[in-house]
C-alpha cells in the first residue's frame, strides 16, 4: 500500500502492476484516474496516474487516528478477507508453537505452585513479559514466520510473532487453550476495504478459555489489561474467529488519579507539605514503568528537578511504591519545602494546581485545544484534587474561587472552596465517561466546550493580605 502525500507537489506519478492472470488480487485507487486495464499472454495489468500540481495545506495537527481510505493512494492484494491472512499467518505460526519437552519443563516450572487456570496463565504471561526482551519487526513484508522457540528461549530475545507462539505454547503445556490474534499496532482504528498485510501488523494472544487479550511485548503491562495502542481495535483471531472481534478497553472510571496536597504557607512565603498521588488503570501502569527506569540518583533529586522544571525553587524527599510488579495500581508520595512559593508579608494571590508534576484536571481538559475535523484517539477516566491549604494567621483572605458545577453527556467538572478560618480547603473532580479511544468531531466540540467554561475557575486565584 502506498500514499501520495498531498502536501508535496507531483507532476505525475503513475503505477503499474503487472501480475499472473492466475494469481487472484483485488485493488482499488483513490484520487488516482485509471490508465490501464487489460489481460495479455496470461498476465494481468492495472495502471493509474495522479498528479498533485498546486498542494492544499492541511489543517490537520492530531494524526492518531489514521484511515487510509480517506488518503489519496492505492490497495493492491492477493488476499480475498481478512481471515485468509489471519490463515495464512497460523499456517506458518502455529506449528511453531508446539509443546516440546522443554515448553513442558518450563510451563511447569512457572505455575508449579498456581492451581486456577487464571493464575496459571498470569504467571506464564509475567515470565514472558518480564524474561522475554521485545526486539525486532512483527509483521511485514518477509516477516511472517515466528522464530523457533528453543532460539527464543536460548537468546531470551524476540519480535510479537516470537512472544506470541511462545505463549501459546506454555499455555497449551498447561491445558489452557489459546491462539495468536493479528493486530494494528499503529494509529489504524478501522480495517480498511481491501484486506492489505500492513493492517494487521502486530500479535498479542487470546486466552480462549478466559476470553481474555493478553500482549506480553509490553513489559509494564499487567495481566488483564493491554497496551493502550491496541485496544479498542478489529483484532483477527488465527483460530475460533467469529467475525467482527474488536479488542477490549477500559470501562468507564476503571482510569482514576487522586492528589491529595496539605500544604503550609510560612510568613515569608515559602510552602511546606506533601502531595500523595493514588493512581489506578492506564495512568498506573505508565508511572510504574516511569519509575521501573528510576536511578537512585534521579530519585535523590526528583523533587528539586520537578519544581525546577515549574520555575520554583524547591527540595525534599520522594518515596514510591516498589514498581517491579505489573500492576495496575500505584502510589508515591513527596515531602517537600518550596521557596517563595507567594508573595509576603503584603499583599498577593497564588494559584491552586497540582505540585509535584502529577498531571492537573486543568492539563487534562485543555481549553486551549484546536478542534479536528477528523477522529483522534481518547480515552476517558476520573481525575481528583484534594487541597488542604494552611495560611498563617497574620494573613486575612479576601477571596477564594466560586464553587462550580459543569456537565454534559459524558463528561462532568465540580469543584468546592471552603474557608474556615485561615484553611482552605478544595476539592476539584473530572469525570470523563468517554466511552472507546477514538473521538469523533462532535464529541470533541462538547469536549472543548465543557473545558472553556471549566477553565475560568481552574484559573481563578486565592487573594490575600
Amino acid at each position: 500500500f502506498q500514499v501520495f502525500p498531498k502536501l508535496i507537489a507531483y507532476d505525475d506519478v503513475r503505477v503499474r502492476i503487472d501480475y499472473p492472470a492466475s494469481m487472484w488480487a483485488q485493488y482499488e485507487a483513490r484520487g488516482m484516474r485509471e490508465e490501464e486495464k487489460a489481460e495479455k499472454d496470461g498476465r494481468k495489468v492495472v495502471a493509474w496516474r495522479y498528479s498533485n500540481p498546486q498542494p492544499q495545506k492541511s489543517l490537520r495537527r492530531n494524526y492518531s487516528v489514521y484511515d487510509p481510505d480517506k488518503e489519496v493512494g492505492f490497495a493492491f492484494s492477493t488476499f480475498k478477507t481478512y481471515a485468509d491472512i489471519a490463515t495464512a499467518y497460523g499456517a506458518r505460526a502455529l506449528p511453531k508453537a508446539a509443546v516440546t519437552e522443554r515448553i513442558q519443563r518450563l510451563a511447569a516450572e512457572i505455575a508449579k505452585d498456581k492451581v486456577s487456570q487464571a493464575d496459571q496463565a498470569r504467571a506464564l504471561y509475567e515470565w514472558v513479559a518480564k524474561n522475554i526482551t521485545y526486539a525486532g519487526n512483527c509483521i511485514g513484508i518477509g516477516a511472517v514466520v515466528p522464530r523457533d522457540l528453543s532460539f527464543v528461549l536460548d537468546n531470551r530475545m524476540g519480535d510479537c510473532k516470537d512472544h506470541a507462539t511462545l505463549l501459546q505454547a506454555l499455555l497449551a503445556a498447561r491445558g489452557i487453550k489459546g491462539t495468536q490474534a493479528l493486530v494494528n499496532g499503529g494509529s489504524v482504528y478501522r480495517l480498511q476495504k481491501i484486506p492489505v498485510v500492513s493492517a494487521v501488523n502486530h500479535v498479542i494472544n487470546h486466552i480462549s478459555s478466559l476470553d481474555l487479550f493478553v500482549d506480553s511485548t509490553s513489559n509494564w503491562t499487567p495481566f488483564g489489561m493491554l497496551p493502550y495502542g491496541v485496544q479498542d481495535k478489529p483484532v483477527l483471531l488465527v483460530e475460533g474467529a467469529r467475525g467482527g472481534e474488536k479488542t477490549p478497553v477500559p470501562p468507564p472510571g476503571a482510569n482514576r488519579q487522586r492528589i491529595r496536597s496539605e500544604l503550609k504557607i510560612s510568613q515569608d512565603g515559602s510552602i511546606t507539605g506533601t502531595i500523595e498521588v493514588h493512581q489506578k488503570g492506564q495512568s498506573a501502569v505508565q508511572t510504574r514503568a516511569w519509575a521501573r527506569r528510576m536511578t537512585k540518583d534521579m530519585e535523590e533529586d526528583f523533587v528539586k528537578h520537578t519544581f525546577r522544571q515549574q520555575g520554583m525553587v524547591g527540595r525534599g524527599k520522594f518515596e514510591k511504591e516498589h514498581p517491579t510488579e505489573l500492576s495496575d495500581a500505584y502510589r508515591y508520595k513527596i515531602h517537600f519545602t518550596l521557596e517563595r512559593f507567594t508573595h509576603l508579608p503584603g499583599a498577593g494571590v497564588f494559584y491552586i494546581n497540582p505540585l509535584g508534576g502529577a498531571e492537573s484536571i486543568q492539563h487534562a481538559l485543555q481549553p486551549e485545544m484546536e478542534l479536528e475535523e477528523q477522529d483522534i484517539a481518547c480515552t476517558g477516566g476520573v481525575l481528583v484534587e484534594d487541597y488542604v491549604i494552611e495560611l498563617p494567621k497574620t494573613v486575612k483572605v479576601l477571596s477564594v474561587p466560586d464553587d462550580m458545577k459543569v456537565a454534559n453527556s459524558f463528561l462532568e467538572y465540580k469543584a468546592t472552596y471552603e474557608l474556615k478560618g485561615n484553611v482552605l480547603t478544595v476539592h476539584r473532580s473530572l469525570d470523563d465517561r468517554t466511552k472507546g479511544n477514538v473521538c469523533g468531531p462532535q464529541l470533541l466540540a462538547e469536549y472543548k466546550k465543557l473545558a472553556e467554561q471549566a477553565a475560568d475557575n481552574l484559573r481563578e486565584q486565592v487573594l490575600y493580605k
